[in-house]
């Protein structure tokens, strides 16, 4: 398990310093690329149309990826981006088949140089391999083919020229999954708080150990098969927005690991819980929120702008739209809200937080996914999350300060809750009040009562 958490200060204490484009430890990568160094970054990820993917369309493949990076570099060109973030987040096959992955990974490079040297265009590639360790049942975490495939594309990733490597990993996600569709929190905590940190540290050495390689940035993860899920089933009414919100800061802790173990940031996009990581750990965030709307919908359109240091479309599929491609036309509407941020920022550090603020206001009140994303309440659960020295510990405060943050928010007007979900916090508060202080109370519990058939302990370190 991944050892005890130093006690820290947080990395941002003052909120008139928690502040889009602007961080204590901004990342630095090539062609001139500057993160966190006090303007906002614009990070555009796209995706293949509806296509097989096979030998037989493998060129087609590599032709609809060399067309549009062409063409959001010549589109950035003509928009004077002052710099950019590509993601390229591998299809499963991708993976599996780690030289297609390079060979997209190679397209990319090769196109953020050759307009690097002709234009001086600021570009760097953020790649992304999808987490195919859960494609079969029970998962084998820390063995098999698809985890050696996916080490692979790591190390040959590195070799081709990426400027970062990223991940949504999935350690966990095969028990949290039905606790999230059933309210379970209890199993959602032994997910988040004893499984999926034990993976994270496992994963993440791989991870830094790889970049260690070639001059690659170890960037960030994201609880996307965790806190994203929830978001998705709240939004469709399946499950407590309240529950969601509370999941969301609970992956916060198995986040932290990846930064204890080297990496250094961007966090990834989808990770709606980077405001925390940012105060917390003091590294550079990327957020998604009105502008991945052709991902999936959201209650945090603009609050998820407020202390991003890149903004993203988390992806959309290269298609044809009246105007252009659809990541031409995401890049241009990623490159004019960088451009507003930044502009706010070079007048004043006053109308930047005037900014902020009117981004937090105008969504904070109406969902409480978005009330827990507010910098003031994300500083003072961060800061009671530091005082655990394990992720159990932090998992269980962040579980009871976030309970009591949304009771407080809700009984002084700040946060609007209908009935049914007012319902949910007297349903819950019980539970949070009896999760064990020690974390081995928790494991002797949940053991037995886990489908074997489903999960393997010792794919995380746990005897039986």
């Amino acid at each position: 398990m991944p050892g005890p958490v130093a006690k820290s200060p947080l990395s941002i204490q003052d909120l008139d310093q928690f502040i889009y484009g602007s961080t204590p430890n901004p990342v630095h990568c090539r062609r001139g690329v500057e993160i966190g160094t006090g303007t906002v970054v614009p990070e555009i990820n796209f995706t293949l149309p509806p296509i097989e993917i096979n030998e037989s369309t493998w060129s087609e493949i590599q032709g609809i990826y060399r067309e549009t990076i062409d063409s959001i570099c010549q589109r950035a060109v003509a928009l004077e981006v002052p710099s950019f973030l590509v993601e390229f987040e591998t299809l499963p096959p991708m993976t599996v088949n780690p030289d297609w992955g390079v060979d997209i990974t190679r397209i990319l490079v090769e196109t953020l140089d050759r307009y690097h040297d002709q234009y001086g265009l600021k570009g760097a590639l953020r790649l992304t391999p999808n987490d195919n360790r859960d494609h079969e049942r029970p998962p084998l975490m820390r063995r098999g083919r698809y985890w050696e495939k996916m080490v692979e594309l790591f190390e040959r990733g590195v070799a081709e020229g990426a400027d970062m490597l990223a991940i949504e990993s999935t350690g966990g996600k095969e028990v949290c999954d039905d606790a999230l569709m059933t309210g379970d929190l209890k199993t959602v905590v032994f997910a988040l708080g004893v499984l999926s940190p034990r993976d994270m540290e496992f994963l993440w050495k791989e991870m830094v150990r790889a970049c260690g390689q070639g001059e690659t940035i170890p960037s960030g993860d994201t609880a996307c098969g965790f806190a994203n899920t929830a978001m998705a089933l709240a939004d469709q009414n399946l499950i407590s927005r309240v529950f969601a919100a509370i999941v969301r800061v609970l992956s916060v802790p198995r986040n932290l690991v990846a930064y204890e173990v080297g990496a250094l940031g961007p966090s990834k996009d989808c990770a709606y819980e980077g405001p925390y990581v940012k105060a917390i750990t003091g590294v550079p965030i990327s957020m998604e929120g009105k502008t991945s709307a052709c991902a999936h919908l959201t209650h945090m359109g603009n609050i998820a702008q407020a202390v991003c240091d890149c903004w993203s479309n988390e992806s959309v599929q290269a298609v044809r739209l009246l105007s252009a491609s659809a990541p031409i036309a995401y890049l241009e509407q990623l490159a004019y809200d960088c451009r507003l941020m930044n502009t706010a920022s070079a007048h004043s550090s006053e109308d930047a937080i005037r900014l902020r603020d009117w981004l937090v206001e105008s969504d904070a009140s109406l969902d409480p996914q978005a009330y827990v994303l507010r910098p003031d309440v994300v500083l003072r659960i961060s800061k009671e999350i530091v005082e655990e020295e394990t992720p159990y510990g932090q998992v269980r405060r962040a579980a009871q300060c976030t309970f009591q943050e949304l009771k407080r928010a809700n009984e002084n007007g700040l946060l609007h809750l209908p009935k049914r979900e007012q319902k949910w916090l007297n349903r819950l508060e019980p539970v949070i009040q009896e999760l064990p202080e020690s974390e081995a109370d928790l494991i002797e519990e949940m053991l037995p009562n886990l489908d074997r058939s489903r999960f393997l302990p010792e794919e995380y370190g746990l005897s039986v």
